[in-house]
């Protein structure tokens, strides 16, 4: 077999076979097939797509050219969620230990982000102390007794990803369906849960701009994960404004305690029901998506989840005190507010553009090797849709500088104030087939 044959292959609009994917993923891992003749194949799986069979063999062929985390000491059914990507996003953060207060063990791996904020990681490790790394005993040990641990992925899962990943983001290849799916459910897989819920973003803030293409590319990681052996289903959620009020690590960590005191953003609150009920059901602790809500509606309500979430933070080393005294997390320097130009209503919020603001602020990264601060970001105090009187403060801005005319500039831009008030979309659909 030769990488050549295989590249004009696909060029030509053709199938590869399984034996072919595999010897194309075993051969790069193994660095016997050059960058070169990748971005090549890249390029033509690009422009060619891939039909459902071929993602499903490249996914699978990336899951297996690493370590597949055993999970199986873990008493129950494992629930995974993955979310595509989005600004403010911080769902993981109310809903592993909101549904872990109903008895579903979520034992989560996560990364860190590139892009507007932190990932999952970068936001958890604003709490003081707060351990990523543990041991896979102590993890699994943690899980078993309380239901919920969060920690980063193993430096040897799915290592065919972080290649070709590094390779599509040089090439111009980001952007297709087949390599997105695969990237996702390939580290999904290897990651061990049972079942797994994923949240598919579209609108401004997303990596899908439009629904159709947040469509297909849930249909085909919902199929992907069937394949797999794995209970899978997707929520299309609309990502054209930041989700929430929260934009950046610290900032998101108070907004998450918020919400699991009964406090949170209404947008945000019904993500995590939303999300939350499927992974109960999936779970097997009800039967419906209906009795799934009342029992997360019932551990809210009761403060349960947000012990929960205490225990969480305990467990993994962290200063459980942010949970009653929440105010220690803000700790940027400068608070600024910025006002409304003109009366009217809330018309556009530009969920990329106000992330990188955010970004810009130094809650996220421009390259992998660029340090976080947790501290700073920014509050939004009027959504789409909302009313607003010229003067009124629009949002906050955290900052550790002075020198912020740039955000303030890229911001105003990037919020339109109307005549007529407008109704967000926050969920599109649901994919189970």
């Amino acid at each position: 077999m030769r990488m050549v044959d295989l590249i004009e292959k696909k060029r030509d609009g053709k199938t590869l076979t399984k034996d072919e994917i595999d010897f194309i993923i075993n051969g790069y891992t193994a660095k016997e097939i050059p960058d070169y003749q990748m971005s090549a194949l890249l390029m033509a799986i690009f422009y060619q797509d891939m039909t459902d069979e071929e993602i499903s063999n490249l996914t699978l062929a990336m899951a297996n050219s690493g370590e597949i985390i055993d999970l199986s000491s873990i008493e129950g059914v494992k629930v995974d969620k993955h979310s595509t990507g989005g600004v403010g996003d911080t769902t993981t953060l109310v809903l592993a230990p909101l549904v872990a207060s109903v008895g579903v063990p979520v034992a989560k791996m996560s990364g860190r982000g590139l892009g507007f904020t932190g990932g999952t990681l970068d936001k958890f490790e604003s709490i003081p102390g707060f351990r990523i790394e543990l041991s896979d005993q102590e993890f699994i040990d943690i899980v078993n007794k309380s239901k919920v641990a969060v920690i980063g992925q193993s430096g040897n899962l799915a290592p065919a990803d972080k290649l070709l990943y590094a390779l599509r983001d040089v090439t111009g290849t980001v952007d297709s369906i087949p390599l997105i799916a695969s990237s996702i459910m390939s580290k999904k897989i290897a990651a061990g849960a049972d079942a797994i819920v994923l949240d598919v973003t579209t609108g401004e803030g997303a990596f899908m701009k439009n629904l159709e293409d947040a469509k297909r590319l849930a249909q085909t990681m919902v199929r992907i994960g069937k394949l797999a052996g794995r209970q899978t289903m997707a929520v299309i959620s609309d990502m054209s404004e930041p989700l929430g009020e929260a934009i950046g690590n610290s900032l998101e960590i108070v907004e998450a305690i918020d919400t699991l005191k009964g406090e949170g953003p209404e947008d945000l609150t019904e993500m995590c029901y939303v999300l939350g009920s499927q992974m109960v059901v999936l779970a097997g602790k009800a039967e419906t998506l209906d009795d799934a809500r009342q029992l997360l509606k019932e551990a809210l309500d009761s403060g349960k989840a947000l012990e929960k979430f205490r225990e969480m933070i305990e467990d993994q080393g962290g200063d459980s005190s942010v949970v009653d005294h929440p105010e220690k997390l803000l700790t940027a320097r400068y608070e600024s507010e910025l006002p409304a130009k003109t009366s009217g209503y809330v018309t556009k919020l530009v969920a990329n553009e106000i992330g990188i603001a955010a970004m810009l602020l130094g809650a996220g990264r421009k390259t992998k090797e660029d340090a976080i601060d947790h501290a700073v970001g920014i509050k939004l105090h009027k959504k789409v849709g909302e009313k607003v009187e010229a003067g009124e403060s629009l949002l906050t801005i955290y900052a550790n500088t002075e020198e912020i005319q740039e955000v303030e500039k890229l911001l105003y831009e990037n919020i339109e104030i109307g005549d007529q008030a407008v109704e967000p979309t926050l969920i599109h659909g649901i994919v189970t087939e």
